[in-house]
């Protein structure tokens, strides 16, 4: 007797059961993957003694000692200067008068802040800006020993790029580069050119000719067909380089450390030197994890619909 062919659903869909694997399967990689922020998030609002506690607390008093470590600078002063002293003015200071210490100052951690987004998007504009112009040249033009460039290009990408500190190091030295910004810019605009334009080029690649071609024949220039027809075909993967080319600026540590010291370093470097009584300041250090994660969180959110758009979106077929 011959099979009946199921018909109500696609060959290609998958079955009722995959979905459920699958499903299984994100959630577990969701919560094995954000159990280490939970924690970090917890806490930057305990305690300095409840985050050194052993075992560690799940149940405990919020707290907000760990960000104002975080922003100020403390002294520690005997008893009779404390009484001598008058009654303190806000919440912050009561906080740290418990601890048998007073406010020297605010701490450097906004400066380094503001360094890492100075550093970390000025990069990115740059990478991006410069392989796109690159990508499309590459994916427009015949361009002699094309090949052979591409593969120079990404054969910058085949060794880590702290191979070449002490080269770099003693070239920033003599051009006077160290501890600025654009020392920092444009190292690592050149160290994420080479992902950025590998990156952009099977975009640009996937958009067809005839787009740019129908909009020259109505009288555009090549230039203006560049902005009005492949810059926004090209949003997805811009927008993916971007995030990728800025994850990696805005974590570097190995240059950050050797070649910054005071007016351009960045939060990576910065952050493992917060020092607290007796030890690590466990909570300070948490709130300047997730403050210095949300950047390049907000960033990515504000991306998402480029990143969820199709590159193919409208593409005339063949």
């Amino acid at each position: 007797m011959p099979s009946v062919l199921d018909t109500s659903r696609s060959p290609l869909e998958p079955s009722s059961r995959s979905k459920k694997i699958a499903a299984v399967l994100i959630i577990v990689y969701v919560l094995i993957t954000i159990i280490p922020l939970l924690l970090i998030v917890a806490t930057a609002f305990k305690s300095v003694p409840d985050a050194v506690t052993y075992p560690p607390k799940l149940f405990f008093k919020p707290s907000l000692e760990g960000f104002i470590n975080l922003f100020t600078q403390r002294t520690r002063q005997p008893k009779e200067y404390l009484e001598s002293l008058p009654p303190p003015a806000t919440w912050y200071e009561k906080i740290v008068r418990k601890r048998q210490m007073v406010i020297a100052g605010p701490s450097r951690f906004f400066h380094r802040f503001v360094n890492s987004i100075a550093i970390g998007f000025g990069s990115t504009f740059f990478s991006v800006f410069l392989g796109t112009l690159a990508a499309y040249g590459f994916s427009r033009f015949k361009i002699p020993a094309k090949d052979d460039l591409l593969f120079f290009i990404l054969s910058t990408r085949m060794f880590p790029p702290i191979a070449a500190a002490v080269p770099i190091f003693l070239m920033y030295r003599t051009l006077g580069l160290n501890d600025t910004y654009l020392g920092m810019i444009v190292l690592y605009t050149v160290v994420n050119l080479s992902l950025s334009v590998w990156l952009l080029k099977g975009f640009i690649d996937e958009i067809p000719k005839e787009y740019e071609e129908a909009a020259m024949v109505d009288g555009y220039s090549r230039l203006h067909a560049f902005f009005k027809i492949i810059l926004p075909e090209a949003a997805t993967g811009i927008a993916a380089t971007a995030i990728f080319c800025l994850i990696f600026a805005w974590n570097e540590y190995a240059f950050a450390i050797l070649l910054t010291f005071r007016e351009a370093q960045t939060l990576p470097p910065f952050i493992p030197t917060i020092i607290g009584e007796g030890g690590l300041d466990w909570p300070a250090i948490s709130a300047a994890t997730m403050i210095f994660l949300l950047p390049v969180v907000v960033f990515t959110i504000l991306l998402r619909k480029h990143l969820l758009r199709g590159i193919t979106f409208g593409a005339v077929r063949k």
